[in-house]
């Protein structure tokens, strides 16, 4: 290997390993976070941009540094509607559900991320969580989405609605 190919590979790592170190700094400069993202809405483009900030947040912070929760009530439940559940529920005007969707829910997931759904609307818009919904359990289910917002606000969440 000539000395130009040496120093260069040198530099390159110095480059990377400087740039790692300043993310792994960033991310302690946060410290640890709880941040609750509130979904009423359902536009499937500003809930994906709104996963695509969750992961910007993940990536900025460290998944280790965050506790995350999405609470999603109303017309935010089309995030996690099947798109073949809107002939039984058809008091959804989306169901934003595709795979592309579910990826992204998965990754976030795959990273600590809760997702929440409102008991209210599961039942006043007769939504069967089992067959309708993407990935939802019973464990994901509140009582109510506001109260839930309510409830994180007072343990400290920091409250976005992107």
């Amino acid at each position: 290997m000539s000395i130009q190919k040496l120093l260069s590979t040198v530099l390159a790592s110095a480059v990377l390993l400087l740039g790692l170190t300043q993310v792994s700094q960033a991310a302690n400069d946060y410290g640890q976070q709880k941040v609750v993202y509130h979904i009423n809405y359902d536009d499937a483009k500003k809930q994906s941009s709104t996963l695509r900030n969750i992961q910007n947040h993940i990536n900025a912070v460290g998944s280790k540094n965050l506790d995350i929760r999405v609470v999603m009530h109303g017309n935010g439940l089309s995030l996690v509607l099947n798109e073949d559940a809107l002939t039984n529920v058809p008091k959804f005007k989306a169901a934003n559900a595709s795979v592309t969707m579910q990826q992204k829910i998965d990754n976030l997931k795959m990273q600590g991320v809760m997702f929440n759904v409102c008991a209210n609307t599961v039942k006043g818009r007769k939504v069967n969580i089992n067959r309708d919904l993407y990935d939802v359990d019973q464990k994901d289910i509140v009582a109510s989405g506001v109260a839930e917002l309510a409830h994180l606000q007072q343990q400290g969440f920091v409250y976005l609605r992107p």
